[in-house]
C-alpha cells in the first residue's frame, strides 16, 4: 500500500493506492479524513462483517 500527499484546488489531500500501477487510487481532504476518524469502529465493524460472508 502507498500513501502520498497530493493537492487539489489549493486544498491538501491524500492519496492510497495498492500500488504504483493503481488506476483507481483513493484520495481525499481533510473533510472526509475528519468523518473516517470519527467513524473509524463502525469501519472496521463493517470491514470485520464483509470479510466473513466469504
Amino acid at each position: 500500500m502507498i500513501v502520498e500527499r497530493s493537492e487539489y484546488k489549493g486544498k491538501p489531500m491524500l492519496v492510497i493506492k495498492n500500488g504504483e500501477e493503481d488506476k483507481f487510487p483513493f484520495s481525499f481532504g481533510l473533510s472526509k479524513a475528519k468523518k473516517i476518524l470519527e467513524n473509524i469502529e463502525e469501519i472496521k465493524k463493517f470491514v470485520a462483517e464483509q470479510e466473513n460472508r466469504g
